[in-house]
């Protein structure tokens, strides 16, 4: 399968600090593996970092025996595209970056609702 973004274009990196994406290459590559679609490449804000622990998934607490140092505001994560959907309905979704946004968000998010959130990289 190819991974294009939102353009049609190919998936650009997310980030290698810290290492992100459903195959830890810092794309938010998928396959069908990928049953969560960790396609969204989003910029972590302390809002979303608390509605996403608020939901059941803790993505600021460091979890050493899975190498994970936990996020922090600025960093750049691959998101599952329905949790970033969901923080888009409550107000809270983070910004992202188009470019390394996988295509397959489009059949949960609209391109409208990314650009609305869309920064630069």
């Amino acid at each position: 399968m190819e991974n294009l973004n939102v353009f049609g274009e190919p998936v650009i990196t997310c980030s290698n600090d810290p290492l992100t994406g459903f195959f830890r290459d810092g794309c938010c590559s998928t396959d069908v593996a990928d049953h969560g679609m960790h396609t969204v490449c989003a910029v972590m804000t302390e809002e979303f970092l608390s509605f996403s622990k608020s939901q059941g998934n803790d993505l600021s607490t460091p979890r050493p025996e899975f190498n994970f140092n936990g996020l922090k505001p600025g960093d750049k994560w691959c998101l599952c595209a329905a949790r970033w959907k969901e923080a888009y309905d409550e107000g809270k979704a983070p910004k992202v970056l188009l470019e390394a946004t996988h295509e397959r968000t489009l059949a949960i998010v609209s391109i409208d609702q990314l650009i609305e959130h869309s920064v630069r990289n």
